[in-house]
């Protein structure tokens, strides 16, 4: 098995920068005539592992303006499905024709028997569940040929079989896999109301030396529960917890995701706008991690 090499790349030298927006259909037109001012655009990689189609027009004449990334919901890293090499293989392909930033998917599984059920479902926090996904994570990476983001989903549920929290959970798998970090900042503020913990306790867990990429979306209020439904501006509480994270990891780069109920682009950019201002208020200031703060995890094995 090919190791890949650890990286030492903190937010002052990554590729990408500031605050981007998702590349959604209804945008395209709007994108390719307009060039709106948008440092870089993340691509949902799963509407585009096709052979041909407007889609991938769209997306080869924007990638000649713009920086993107890769973002994906089918790598179902936590399945006990064996990985779908059909998938890597098609995505593996587009990387080599795109040539992303970097590439991500999600700390969950999407798939059992080989179904794929339109859901990023949580993993419980165990030693067996740390060795089983770092291991497919690695195997991603290596027949990639380089490391990916893994990022933190939004739950609703908690597994009684759990040995730790979310975050000593996150920190093991991505020590272990070698791997980088995609911090949504929205999904760490849902499960935190959701299921009642410190969501700074999280942020203050997380090494920054890991962290590549932050997620901003809004959620839904159901009184009981927060849903995470990536239809609605980014809330209050998910801005004041950004602005904690960029003291706590510098200015990375972030992305404005909205998936559902998608609406004009000026929506978004003005979205993006508050991102980027916050952004620029510690890109201008001499970042320093804080005083004692964590820059390799530190968190004993389970």
């Amino acid at each position: 098995m090919t190791h890949i090499p650890p990286t030492t790349v903190n937010w002052c030298s990554n590729p990408v920068s500031g605050a981007g927006v998702g590349l959604r259909a209804p945008h395209y037109h709007y994108i390719e005539q307009q060039q709106p001012d948008i440092p870089w655009f993340e691509v949902l990689i799963d509407n585009y592992l096709v052979a041909g189609g407007e889609a991938l027009q769209y997306l080869a004449r924007i990638r000649e303006n713009y920086p993107v990334t890769f973002h994906g919901v089918g790598m179902s890293l936590g399945s006990t499905d064996p990985l779908n090499m059909t998938y890597l293989k098609n995505l593996r392909d587009m990387i080599r024709r795109y040539e992303p930033v970097q590439i991500s998917d999600h700390l969950a599984w999407v798939s059992t028997g080989q179904t794929y059920l339109h859901e990023l479902l949580p993993l419980p926090y165990t030693e067996e569940a740390i060795r089983h996904v770092s291991t497919r994570i690695q195997q991603v990476q290596d027949f990639l040929g380089q490391r990916i983001l893994v990022e933190n989903v939004s739950s609703y549920m908690q597994f009684q079989d759990s040995a730790c929290t979310e975050w000593e959970f996150l920190i093991e798998v991505i020590q272990h896999a070698d791997c980088d970090l995609l911090l949504d900042i929205n999904n760490i503020h849902v499960s935190a109301v959701n299921h009642r913990f410190c969501a700074k306790d999280y942020l203050d867990a997380i090494p920054a030396s890991r962290v590549r990429e932050m997620h901003l979306a809004g959620y839904e209020d159901h009184g009981t529960h927060l849903l995470d439904s990536h239809s609605r501006p980014v809330h209050a509480p998910v801005w004041e917890l950004y602005q904690q994270a960029l003291t706590q990891f510098g200015p990375v780069p972030t992305l404005i995701e909205w998936d559902q109920d998608i609406p004009a682009f000026n929506v978004l950019e003005q979205e993006a706008r508050c991102a980027q201002d916050i952004y620029d208020t510690f890109l201008d200031q001499a970042y320093e991690p804080p005083a004692g703060h964590t820059t390799a995890a530190t968190v004993s094995r389970l």
